[in-house]
């Protein structure tokens, strides 16, 4: 598991705000702080919880709301489904289902993020 930590703007149906992200190759989802939401979109309530592990044996964290939101990786936009996880560590994490649907690869010996340019130009037009 490795990370890159990077500067991300995010696009919500209320606003628009930047926030540290964290591409984590250890993550399945991508997360989102409940307080990152404010002023940028409402969560929504799922209507059966997520149960999914953590990085920590044994420890498992039950997710009852999520958020889909657009984000932007040098004026490239993107958008996926964000869990909504009170005491997150980070404002947002990108796991490997958003990296694996964008084809974005991580550069670890170089700390960039990569997305592929393919998936570039299909959403310019």
């Amino acid at each position: 598991m490795s990370i890159i930590r990077i500067p991300l703007h995010f696009e919500g149906s209320l606003g628009e705000k930047t926030g540290y992200s964290l591409f984590d190759s250890g993550a399945s989802f991508s997360c989102v702080h409940p307080d990152f939401l404010n002023f940028l979109e409402v969560p929504v309530k799922m209507h059966r919880s997520l149960e999914i592990a953590t990085a920590a044996e044994g420890v498992y964290l039950n997710i009852k709301e999520r958020v889909v939101l657009d984000f932007y990786f040098q004026d490239i936009r993107l958008s996926d489904e964000f869990m909504v996880i009170p005491g997150l560590s980070e404002d947002v994490i990108i796991g490997v289902n958003t990296l694996q649907k964008w084809r974005i690869k991580l550069d670890f010996e170089h700390d960039t993020v990569i997305v592929d340019p393919k998936v570039a130009k299909a959403i310019l037009k």
